[in-house]
């Protein structure tokens, strides 16, 4: 079990080192290598790791444009994320992508989306599509709590259960729509009632554990795998940094961070090791090598060759 628990732990810092080192680089020189907007989500690294770990190859992710953590948690190696952002031409979609817009497909991992909720409705097209493709795919979806409200995802809810697609819908609820807590919002701020509305099971779930985000998922994949339809998963999570760089983050109240981190979900497994015997030193091993791997994906990253210009028009149709 500690084993298990260790590579989550892994996992996690990997996302957490490869954020933080964008932030650095965003916020550094303002002539540095990354630029444009950035959406972090560091606090949030249980979510991602616990649910692609519930898939297989053949299925289907569709992210946010906080995605960079579901991005690397589905397998995409960190140096071409890194050279994505930073607009070189060994990005993983040749610098053309950056921060919010990035796809590798090869992965599994079939894009982010600046378009709040735009995501669900293109994993039913997924979803459907793999039922006529052989390929047994099941399609996961991932949005935050204000995309709750947004028309598409109503009507992406809707149809997949109307025509029980394979489909997981994974609403991140960080408890902030961008910079409006979601309790001021609606009336009912638990999320995952909705689902009854269309016929659909709805959990709420503890998203600062990648343990539980892990079985659920898997159990939801598995149902939409043997024809039973969609499920919606509401993990509660909290992120540790603003909506975007640069989010004055004024909305919050006072010692709500410090007491957030306390329950983030990095600090938790790390005090759950200790308690269960693990020695300090292995456990702070796992952040050293996690951070040694992003610093020198990024240094690799930063001296490859930026994007030429002349290619822009590669990849379009005439």
């Amino acid at each position: 079990m500690s084993e298990r628990r260790l590579a989550d732990l892994l996992a996690m810092w990997r996302i957490r080192a490869f954020e933080e080192k964008v932030r650095d680089l965003r916020t550094g020189d303002p002539a540095g290598p990354i630029v444009g907007s950035v959406h972090l989500c560091i606090g949030q690294e249980a979510v991602p790791v616990g649910a692609c770990d519930a898939l297989e190859p053949q299925d289907a992710l569709f992210a946010t444009y906080r995605g960079h953590g579901w991005a690397l948690a589905r397998g995409v190696p960190a140096e071409p994320l890194f050279a994505e952002l930073m607009g070189r031409a060994t990005g993983v979609n040749g610098g053309r992508g950056g921060s919010a817009y990035f796809t590798a497909a090869e992965y599994g991992f079939h894009g982010e989306n600046s378009i709040v909720g735009a995501g669900a409705p293109i994993a039913c097209g997924a979803a459907l599509a793999g039922r006529f493709d052989g390929s047994d795919r099941v399609a996961v979806t991932v949005f935050g709590d204000g995309a709750m409200n947004q028309g598409a995802v109503h009507e992406a809810m809707n149809f997949a259960a109307a025509f029980s697609l394979p489909v997981v819908f994974v609403c991140e609820n960080n408890r902030y729509s961008e910079l409006t807590p979601i309790a001021d919002m609606v009336r009912s701020p638990r999320l995952a009632d909705r689902a009854a509305a269309y016929g659909m099971p709805g959990h709420r779930i503890d998203g600062n554990d990648a343990e539980a985000v892990r079985f659920h998922v898997r159990d939801a994949v598995e149902v939409a795998r043997e024809g039973g339809g969609p499920t919606l998963l509401e993990c509660m999570t909290e992120r540790l940094v603003g909506h975007y760089i640069g989010d004055a983050e004024t909305y919050r109240r006072p010692g709500e961070l410090e007491r957030i981190r306390l329950r983030e979900p990095i600090a938790r497994l790390r005090a759950g090791l200790l308690a269960d015997g693990v020695p300090a030193e292995r456990i702070d091993a796992v952040e050293h090598r996690a951070r040694a791997e992003m610093a020198a994906a990024a240094a690799a990253a930063q001296d490859a060759p930026l994007a030429d210009p002349a290619t822009a028009m590669e990849h379009l149709y005439a």
